[in-house]
């Protein structure tokens, strides 16, 4: 019986696959977030925010999803065998040069955005290699891996979002948002590991769910996520903003309620929950950042 040869170049939708198409929302959600909290009209910018939205998530997000993918096929062929590279759709070395390639084409429209899009754009990426790649491999220890990709799933595409559309450093309140809520996502990111914490204990990946059992570590996660906030809720309040304060709050309220049921079995919630309440959670972001716009377009 003849047998089909090998794929010597992957085929388009096992590239879309390898490139997580999923996985761009948050970023791009985050650049959103930012672009409204700038306090700036969006008249005539309308290019300009397309254009960060597709570097926030079809670029460097999708950069970071190929990156990953490669330094992890080792770990993937134990936890998601069926994925691209492992399951042999992406062949060679294909993931590899396609994580340059992307790189190199979120650089270019980056630099054509202009200089603090650029610098946030690059700092992102390097992020994005130094999480999945030896030596440094933050991914290692959950602890500096969470943070990393917390930083560029939230708290950068903010900044990229709302320095595009001041074109300067943005207001101190919009950091100070966009960083409480990077930290937030430190816990979203504990939530992605209960899936693979097998694989991740035989290839000696030092995630929360490993390094503290899947217990502590789902207690931890929604700590993580609930404290941010409360600090967002008290910010609003202190700026006068007290009904989107209470909207927020009622948000995490809504979280609390589903932590509950996460938390009496972990392992086979974390899914459930990342699709609940981190809703919940992102919708809480869009409501701080409608409450920046006014405060920064004043100042």
């Amino acid at each position: 019986m003849a047998t089909t040869p090998a794929p010597t170049t992957p085929a388009p939708s096992a590239v879309v696959e390898l490139l997580k198409p999923l996985t761009w929302f948050a970023p791009m959600w985050a650049f959103a977030c930012g672009v409204i909290s700038s306090g700036q009209p969006a008249h005539g910018q309308w290019p300009v925010i397309a254009a960060g939205v597709v570097l926030a998530g079809p670029l460097v997000c999708a950069t970071s999803q190929a990156t990953n993918d490669w330094f992890d096929r080792h770990v993937d062929a134990i936890n998601e065998p069926g994925r691209p590279i492992p399951s042999g759709r992406i062949p060679g070395r294909w993931g590899l040069y396609l994580a340059v390639g992307w790189t190199l084409l979120s650089l270019l429209v980056a630099a054509a955005l202009g200089p603090w899009i650029l610098g946030a754009a690059l700092f992102g990426l390097v992020l994005a290699w130094i999480y999945s790649a030896p030596p440094l491999r933050l991914k290692k220890n959950g602890w500096w891996g969470n943070a990393a990709v917390g930083l560029c799933y939230e708290g950068l595409p903010w900044f990229t979002g709302a320095a595009v559309m001041a074109a300067a450093l943005p207001d101190r309140r919009v950091l100070l948002v966009a960083l409480l809520y990077s930290i937030g996502a430190h816990g979203i990111m504990t939530l992605n590991d209960f899936k693979s914490v097998e694989g991740d204990r035989r290839m000696g990946l030092l995630s929360l769910p490993v390094q503290m059992g899947s217990d502590r570590a789902a207690r931890f996660a929604c700590l993580v996520m609930a404290v941010p906030q409360v600090v967002v809720i008290g910010l609003l309040s202190a700026w006068e903003r007290y009904g989107h304060a209470a909207l927020v709050a009622a948000l995490l309220a809504g979280q609390c309620a589903l932590m509950v049921r996460f938390l009496k079995d972990p392992r086979e919630r974390a899914a459930w929950y990342n699709g609940t309440g981190t809703t919940l959670y992102v919708l809480g972001m869009l409501v701080a950042a409608f409450a920046l716009r006014p405060l920064v377009g004043g100042a």
